[in-house]
């Protein structure tokens, strides 16, 4: 468990140009929405395999727009796996690439839409017992070389190894791009407890991180994180996996109105807990981010209508 953080934390970000009543609609997964499409996803690229000839960075591409039309306001590269550890001596040429399609893709979509680059675990994100005790270079490796690829943001994502995550967040403050961190508690939610996420999230604010989220954790079981990101002093959200088959939120067959719509029923509440930055992990597709739009353009419209009176003054 780590200590409380001793230093003060950083002040709230500013909201980017693309939100709704100051919340940010993150885009979706690429690996399980290049898998639905017939995009294989091989280890260990993973999602970044498909960056290796052209049908695959069509398919990112049209993955990308997809989520735009949706209403995503920020575009998360296909980076997680395009690193040095798992691309070997081609890894800074598939970055780029990466960031290439999505920034044409947000541009495509008008005016507002942020790049985020992602920054995963150098190892499983699902198994902490192999974060190396030596990740700062190759962390520092990846974050320099996608601020020079020109992201608006570094998304440090998906760790359930709280000092790797610090680590990764430190160096992707260091290049003075805005940094981002999320954690998992994983896909059984048992790898980190709220109360972890909490003091992580409250050490990664006092290092430098403009929001603190939490991701690829079942989005039934993902509010009680949420409420423990409360406290972190700046921005806090969630982008939640669909849980197993069964609950019927997401995968395959699971991509219709229905299942998008319980996913939103579940983010409406992360939202009433103060989240301001809500998307869609594992599992989710364009259709659940059309449906927070949804959500969250509702939410505003209604916010506005509250403000005023009988006679549409303002109160």
């Amino acid at each position: 468990m780590l200590k409380e953080p001793s230093g003060p934390a950083t002040q709230a970000a500013q909201a980017a140009p693309a939100v709704v009543a100051d919340v940010v609609v993150l885009d979706g997964p690429l690996g399980t929405e290049l898998a639905a499409r017939g995009i294989e996803t091989p280890s260990p690229l993973w999602s970044a395999a498909a960056l290796l000839d052209a049908r695959g960075c069509d398919a990112v591409r049209a993955i990308h727009r997809d989520y735009a039309r949706a209403g995503a306001a920020v575009h998360t590269a296909n980076t997680f796996r395009a690193r040095r550890r798992q691309a070997g001596a081609a890894w800074a040429e598939l970055a780029a690439r990466a960031v290439s399609l999505a920034r044409e893709a947000s541009r495509d979509a008008g005016s507002g839409r942020r790049v985020a680059g992602s920054i995963a675990p150098l190892e499983d994100c699902y198994r902490p017992d192999l974060s190396p005790a030596s990740a700062r270079q190759e962390h520092r490796e990846l974050a320099q070389a996608l601020a020079s690829a020109g992201v608006d943001v570094l998304l440090c994502e998906t760790f359930p190894h709280v000092g790797e995550a610090l680590v990764a967040l430190e160096e992707a403050v260091a290049t003075g791009v805005e940094a981002w961190v999320s954690f998992t508690a994983g896909p059984e939610a048992d790898l980190l407890s709220p109360e972890d996420i909490g003091v992580a999230a409250r050490e990664a604010a006092a290092r430098g991180a403009r929001a603190v989220l939490v991701n690829c954790t079942p989005a039934t079981r993902t509010l009680a994180y949420v409420e423990r990101l409360a406290a972190c002093g700046v921005p806090f959200g969630a982008y939640a996996n669909a849980g197993a088959a069964s609950e019927g939120l997401g995968w395959r067959g699971g991509q219709g109105s229905s299942a998008a719509s319980r996913y939103a029923d579940l983010a409406r509440r992360w939202l009433e807990a103060g989240a301001t930055i809500v998307g869609g992990c594992c599992g989710t597709g364009p259709a659940h981010i059309a449906a927070l739009r949804a959500l969250v353009d509702g939410e505003r419209a209604h916010g506005a209508g509250a403000a005023r009176g009988p006679s549409g003054s303002p109160r």
